[in-house]
């Protein structure tokens, strides 16, 4: 029935348009208060990675493109295919919300509801935006660190384009993409497919005696197809299809660690949506009506190996789905209301409803000793929010966010305010934000069940924060370049309540327990002395502590590294011709430590880590251009998560086709 009201809606939207369509150009960011603003007006951290930035950095998988961006701290367990958490300003990997094009599609069969960075690659990503700080005044549960938001390539106006990469090189790798898009007519098309195909390495660290130098490979194909069809100007209805399915191995840490070629995992992940969005009144107004389908499949393989002294033997299946219908508006009061001291006053309102659905079964021995865990549940989630966004006399950006949510039989509530101040003076702006953020439960959390006597809570409560942020950026100009010198610096600090922990009263289950204190710094600098030369480096403080209950392991929370920092050169020493080095470090953080015998020896502090990355590109023609990406390229035996290395030095020679 809301298909068929979704399609209803969207023909009305399409007879009534008559407005010019929405252009966003590439210095803006919609996800930090859903209409397009520059990054310099957005009171928020704020990183926009575009396509061209995407290609320049030699990432073939999402963890690698974000292990640069400042307050975002990526976890990876193994190479490609292994869990790799996200860390946003230091809360929990579940407080940390993605969006599709603005639909939410983190995996809700997860035990915390959180997204696997791991297994998502790159080919069909034309930006991603990241947004830190509370957001779920704008996007619900889950958006209390940040937000991601990885939006789809489209086709454009002008002839149509055919793009095509392939590469290869150590360890026995092939990476291939094509891209075709364009538009006919009223109908705007982009058909993406990938195939990544990695030998791998050994993700057990070489300092264990269980190191044995078997690799977990990677392989994986991705299928996208991104339709519209505009009627009228400033009017398009569009089809979204996406399909993706990985194989990988993992390696499963024991006591003492075993390390088995036994283990394979698998994800399939279908993903549908169809919408409409139009201008009306001259353009004053605009809405967009959405009805998106998900569906993620996991299942984790591990054959019995009688040399494995744990004896351990899995197969565990994982089942999400989610139907998501959104509707959002935007009234530009401006064309109603003009005023010469409040300028660009916009005006948001929404409404979005969600459903989830989980299947777990998970079916494991140890020793002999099966176990076994399930979870069949659903969850509905409606809610309505609204925005205001407005500048005051050129130089003062002013925005407000409030959304109401009712989920699992709890109604939080959200806000949040923010300004930037632009002073031209002194080439600065400041910004300063404050908001409230939530996280619902998960439906493993509050229905799972497990053979050793484990029940969920069905009377949990929303985990609950509050965060505020003050900043400034500053553009110098030397030797007559306007940006020569950029750099800004953000403090921020949160606190997170109402920690959802396990705990044995007298079953196990989970309660709301403890609560998180965590506050940092982030800084920037970009400096451009000549245009063929550019250095820009990244700093980021974090103290993240736990405190009551949460605190039973230690007052640091788990792998969030008080110290980080990157820094990365870009050299253009003749035309048509890119090198960019790159270095990233990531200081040590409390963890649970395994021995070099690879068993468990409690919690302490981990190791530091530094790696390098080099890619360089050169256009031997405007249509085709070659590649050479180097990464960890001096071998760093670093462990991003304790008991797991990180893949060793990759090399990949390619040639990009355009036409």
């Amino acid at each position: 029935m809301r298909s068929k009201l979704a399609l209803l809606a969207m023909i009305l939207l399409a007879q009534n348009a008559t407005a010019q369509p929405v252009v966003i150009l590439p210095d803006t960011v919609v996800t930090a208060t859903r209409n397009p603003l520059p990054v310099t007006n957005i009171p928020a951290g704020v990183t926009a990675i575009d396509r061209q930035a995407i290609q320049s950095s030699g990432a073939t998988t999402l963890a690698d493109v974000l292990a640069t961006v400042p307050g975002l701290h990526v976890s990876p367990s193994g190479g490609p295919g292994g869990q790799a958490s996200v860390f946003m300003r230091g809360t929990n990997s579940g407080h940390v919300l993605v969006l599709r094009d603005g639909m939410p599609i983190n995996d809700a069969s997860e035990v915390s509801g959180a997204f696997n960075f791991g297994v998502d690659t790159l080919s069909d990503i034309e930006r991603i935006e990241v947004v830190r700080g509370p957001m779920a005044a704008l996007y619900g549960s889950g958006a209390v660190g940040g937000v991601v938001n990885l939006i789809s390539r489209r086709g454009t106006e002008g002839a149509p384009r055919l793009e095509m990469d392939l590469s290869g090189g150590y360890p026995e790798t092939i990476v291939g993409s094509a891209f075709a898009g364009g538009t006919i007519g009223p109908f705007d098309y982009a058909v993406t497919a990938e195939s990544q195909s990695k030998r791998g390495f050994d993700s057990t660290p070489q300092r264990m005696r269980v190191y044995t130098g078997t690799p977990q490979g990677f392989r994986d194909r991705i299928a996208t197809v991104n339709l519209g069809y505009t009627p009228v100007d400033g009017t398009r209805l569009s089809l979204f299809l996406r399909a993706r399915q990985t194989l990988f191995g993992f390696n499963s840490l024991g006591s003492p660690t075993f390390d088995t070629a036994n283990s394979s995992g698998q994800t399939a992940s279908l993903m549908g949506r169809i919408g409409g969005t139009s201008r009306l009144f001259g353009g004053a107004y605009e809405t967009g009506l959405f009805l998106g389908r998900t569906q993620d499949n996991r299942r984790y393989l591990q054959v019995l190996n009688l040399a494995d002294p744990n004896l351990t033997a899995q197969d565990n299946r994982y089942h999400a789905y989610r139907t998501d219908l959104q509707w959002n508006n935007t009234v530009h009061l401006n064309d109603l209301f003009p005023s010469d001291h409040l300028t660009a006053t916009d005006l948001t309102f929404g409404y979005q409803h969600t459903i989830d659905t989980i299947n777990v079964k998970v079916n494991d021995s140890f020793s002999g000793f099966p176990f076994r865990q399930a979870a069949r549940a659903s969850m509905t989630t409606d809610a309505g929010h609204a925005g205001l966004t407005t500048t005051f006399r050129k130089h003062l950006i002013m925005t407000a966010q409030v959304r109401q949510d009712w989920v699992g039989g709890n109604t939080p509530t959200t806000w949040r305010v923010g300004s930037v101040l632009d002073v031209p003076l002194l080439r600065t702006s400041f910004k300063a934000a404050y908001g409230t953020s939530f996280r619902a439960p998960s439906l493993f959390q509050r229905f799972g069940i497990d053979s050793f006597s484990t029940i969920g809570n069905p009377a949990l409560k929303p985990e609950s924060a509050e965060g505020w942020e003050l900043g400034f950026t500053t553009k110098l100009p030397v030797l007559g370049r306007e940006d020569a010198v950029t750099f800004g610096a953000t403090f921020f600090s949160q606190q997170v309540r109402d920690l959802i922990v396990g705990v044995f009263v007298p079953v196990a289950t989970s309660v709301n327990l403890g609560s998180a204190r965590i506050q940092g710094v982030e800084a920037e600098i970009t400096l451009r002395p000549a245009a063929w030369l550019t250095l820009h480096g990244s700093y980021t403080f974090t103290d993240a502590t736990a405190v009551g209950q949460s605190a039973a392991t230690g007052s640091a929370l788990l792998r969030r590294p008080r110290h980080a920092a990157e820094a990365d050169l870009t050299v253009m020493p003749m035309p048509g011709l890119r090198i960019v080095s790159q270095l990233i470090y990531t200081g040590p953080a409390h963890d649970f430590l395994y021995g070099n015998s690879g068993s468990g020896i409690g919690f302490g502090v981990g190791q530091q880590g530094l790696v390098a990355n080099m890619t360089a590109a050169y256009d031997v023609t405007p249509k085709v251009q070659l590649h050479l990406d180097g990464t960890n390229i001096f071998n760093s035996r670093f462990e991003p998560v304790n008991g797991f290395q990180m893949p060793g030095t990759t090399v990949l020679a390619g040639v990009r086709m355009r036409w």
